[in-house]
């Protein structure tokens, strides 16, 4: 059974060594190991990816000294498996102002064109509270009065609900690199509002219309931990305009009708487990 740990904490020595071991003992492969020192922030972090063999015991097992390593070692440990329930993966959508991707995805789920739950709606604005009550699934506002994000309460409300994927779903924040690691591997979704790599930053529309450009598109890629997205894209999509076009209407076509398509088609993906992420790379499953 695949399984995903992630380990996050004020850096010291001898911190990856205890989780290691453990699994390592218990007879699991790793497939994958990712670690980070920012120096300047003493932030230590890691992920592995490893092969959990059955005989080993319950991945609850495998959660509960995780915690107890944790505990010593002044870690936040998450032990993550896609296999570890047999249910639809719940989501957490999360929206600042926008409604209209996080629509798409609710009324896919509901008509059953995307087999997942939605678990939770996260946002750093009210907007979207009328949505989420609309299809009845919880909405939290994590965000002050200036939309300013409290990051360890959604990680809170990420634990709480059991989510399995993360969906910024126009989602107008940057994630710190806490956040992005505490849920790597593969489990952090974001839809750009603009073709990867040419159009990146928050405004894609705009700098597309300063090109001249007639194609403009929307991109749903894993977020990992500093860096672009790459070869980390589930999903891209373009739509075409005519010559003199105004941007107002670009974005009016894009925000309305593309945006929501692409999103839902690469949430499918992910869901329908065609893709994975593996060594910051989509790959497709079973390569």
């Amino acid at each position: 059974m695949q399984v995903i740990l992630t380990a996050v904490g004020p850096d010291n020595r001898g911190l990856a060594d205890p989780i290691v071991h453990h699994v390592t003992t218990a007879g699991a492969n790793i497939y994958e190991i990712q670690m980070y020192d920012h120096d300047s922030e003493r932030l230590f972090a890691m992920m592995l990816r490893i092969d959990w063999p059955d005989d080993a015991g319950p991945v609850s097992e495998l959660r509960a000294r995780m915690a107890e390593i944790g505990a010593a070692k002044g870690l936040s440990v998450r032990t993550w498996s896609r296999d570890e329930h047999r249910r639809p993966p719940r989501l957490a959508l999360c929206t600042t102002y926008r409604r209209e991707t996080s629509h798409a995805v609710l009324r896919d789920i509901r008509d059953g064109r995307l087999k997942a739950t939605a678990a939770v709606m996260i946002g750093n604005r009210n907007a979207c509270r009328g949505l989420a009550e609309q299809f009845d699934v919880p909405f939290h506002n994590i965000g002050d009065d200036q939309g300013e994000p409290d990051y360890e309460a959604m990680a809170q409300l990420i634990d709480q609900y059991d989510v399995d994927y993360v969906v910024l779903a126009r989602y107008m924040r940057v994630l710190p690199a806490r956040i992005c690691w505490e849920f790597a591997g593969g489990r952090i979704i974001n839809l750009h509002h603009g073709l990867l790599p040419p159009f990146p930053g928050f405004r894609p529309y705009h700098d597309a219309f300063k090109c001249n450009m007639l194609t403009y598109g929307a991109t749903v890629h894993f977020i990992v931990p500093d860096l672009d997205a790459g070869n980390q894209i589930i999903n891209q999509s373009t739509f075409s305009v005519r010559p003199g076009t105004p941007i107002e209407q670009i974005i009016k076509i894009g925000e309305s009708d593309h945006e929501p398509t692409c999103l839902a088609e690469g949430l499918r993906r992910v869901v329908d487990r065609e893709v994975e992420l593996h060594f910051h790379r989509v790959v497709r499953r079973g390569e």
